[in-house]
């Protein structure tokens, strides 16, 4: 018995110790402490888009790229990566339901109430399948424990449709900014942890400059963290969104990488014009954000996907999160 209580003691002591050398909002959570994956918990991602569904009911591949008359609200009912050697390793969309047309914000923030949300908004030629399973990875990635949501707007899907998604995402503002509106109006409700990709950085950072300017600095504070992961923005641009969101900028973590190929390709789309997602760390610092430089782990041919291939990476948005709590 005294052997038993020794060897607990040691152990105590070691978790207390590796836990006062991680220290500070900075470090991962242990994982004795670390509270349990929310998609594990509850298989459901919380979709709000403004794509329209694919049949009612809807049926696979459950959205369009067509755009829809007004916000949806829907719950995708997931499945998990089975354990047996003939299931599937991934998750994977069982079903969509609970398609909602009028009032959809209310809706969404109805299914998150109480809970922390984590929402993701995707970049340049996403289905609606490729942006949830991003979804998907990237919260069980993070271990996220409260509710995982994405907004997900009509792209195309499709190589060469670069323009006509810069149209389609900033045509989706208004309705994100009334989800995000929804949200943060919604009594008892947790903290919204927004991850952005690519062009759906510009979308995230166009609408909570409106959001701001529309409600003031009280409609932000439902917002916690706020990532931007490669994005694809004039830099001159994003120092100007910057300055609009006034101290609220400094909820921002910028992911970035001075080798991101597809940021390479859509600078001289742009005339030559550096994008934020690919400027200097200390360019991006003076502008009063969050840097996290990825150069050092891109070792593939485009690099732009790093905060969900690279788990080092990734835990820059879960350190994010934590410190916004």
């Amino acid at each position: 018995m005294l052997r038993s209580i020794s060897r607990l003691a040691v152990v105590c002591c070691t978790a207390l110790t590796l836990s006062a050398c991680l220290g500070g909002d900075d470090s991962a959570l242990s994982p004795l402490l670390s509270p349990p994956p929310g998609l594990s918990k509850d298989p459901k991602l919380l979709v709000a888009t403004t794509r329209m569904p694919v049949g009612d009911p809807a049926r696979k591949p459950w959205f369009s790229s067509e755009r829809a008359p007004d916000m949806v609200y829907a719950e995708a009912r997931l499945t998990p990566p089975s354990d047996s050697l003939i299931g599937s390793s991934e998750w994977s969309i069982a079903k969509v339901d609970s398609i909602t047309r009028n009032n959809a914000a209310q809706a969404f923030a109805q299914a998150a109430l109480g809970r922390d949300l984590l929402l993701y908004i995707h970049g340049y030629r996403e289905s609606f399948e490729t942006a949830a399973t991003s979804t998907i990875d990237l919260s069980e990635g993070i271990r996220f424990s409260g509710a995982t949501g994405l907004f997900t707007w009509p792209s195309a899907a499709s190589t060469f449709s670069y323009v006509a998604d810069r149209e389609a995402a900033m045509w989706s503002r208004d309705a994100l900014e009334d989800l995000l509106t929804a949200m943060a109006q919604t009594p008892s409700g947790g903290r919204i942890h927004i991850v952005a990709h690519s062009m759906g950085t510009l979308l995230t950072l166009e609408t909570l400059r409106m959001l701001r300017a529309s409600g003031g600095p009280n409609a932000m504070e439902r917002i916690g963290a706020v990532v931007l992961a490669a994005p694809d923005i004039d830099i001159d641009l994003f120092a100007r969104g910057l300055e609009r969101l006034g101290p609220d900028a400094r909820k921002i973590t910028v992911i970035s990488s001075t080798n991101d190929r597809a940021l390479a390709v859509s600078s001289r789309l742009a005339g030559g014009i550096i994008r934020a997602g690919a400027a200097d760390r200390e360019r991006l610092e003076s502008l009063g954000v969050r840097v996290a430089d990825a150069s050092e782990f891109g070792g593939g041919i485009i690099n732009h996907d790093l905060f969900l291939s690279n788990k080092d990476v990734q835990q820059v948005v879960k350190r994010a999160i934590e410190r916004a709590r």
